[in-house]
């Protein structure tokens, strides 16, 4: 399925958004998510459907300041 991660059009093979996150190999990475624009809390991502031209943002945190 084509979605837009990051700003990115990508094939990715998933139909929810942990799955999608497993495709992309962040599976066991902190971050956090947004769908269209929606947050999407980590323990919501597994009942999180996802369909074709969907955006997904994903945030990983950084230190610095």
């Amino acid at each position: 399925m084509r979605l837009v991660v990051n700003g990115e059009l990508q094939e990715v093979p998933a139909a929810t958004l942990a799955e999608a996150l497993q495709s992309l190999d962040l599976a066991e990475a902190k971050v956090a998510t947004a769908l269209n624009g929606e947050f999407v809390p980590a323990r919501a991502r597994a009942a999180t459907h996802v369909k074709e031209g969907d955006r997904i943002e994903i945030v990983a945190p950084r230190q610095g300041g």
